[in-house]
């Protein structure tokens, strides 16, 4: 089980940027195709940018075409928080970080179920905001 994280909303305003802020505790939506992470190729791990729980392997990530960052699986089922969300007159299920409780995005039921280099996979897009994760590159070594 992860460590939680509790913060009031003014220590989250103070440490993150004012489109982190509005995303993750405000459940914003960046613009589709703006986004750091929507071309990313290098291999890494996706970590939450507001308290660096790991979130996604590269290795589940695809292009959507949605214009946001979308991978097919957490790197543990655990580390993310999945609630329904019926807000703006849509049905989706919300994705949040477990151990700080940020809004990452949402998933939806359209994914590959093969990956792109043949690999199965489990049919979900994680559309995911760039501004939410941090990659941590593997190392080059």
């Amino acid at each position: 089980m992860m460590e939680k994280i509790n913060k009031p909303n003014e220590d989250w305003e103070r440490e993150l940027t004012a489109e982190q802020y509005e995303v993750m505790r405000r459940k914003g939506t960046e613009a589709p195709f703006t986004g750091e992470y929507v071309s990313e190729k290098r291999s890494g791990m996706y970590k939450c940018a507001a308290c660096g729980a790991e979130l996604f392997a590269s290795t589940t990530k695809f292009d959507s075409g949605t214009g946001w960052p979308s991978f097919t699986d957490p790197v543990n089922r655990e580390h993310v928080v999945l609630t329904e969300d019926v807000s703006h007159g849509m049905h989706r299920t919300e994705v949040s970080c477990a151990a700080c409780g940020s809004h990452l995005g949402h998933v939806f039921n359209d994914g590959p179920k093969v990956m792109p280099d043949g690999r199965p996979a489990s049919g979900a897009r994680y559309c995911i905001n760039s501004v939410c994760l941090k990659l941590e590159p593997e190392s080059e070594s």
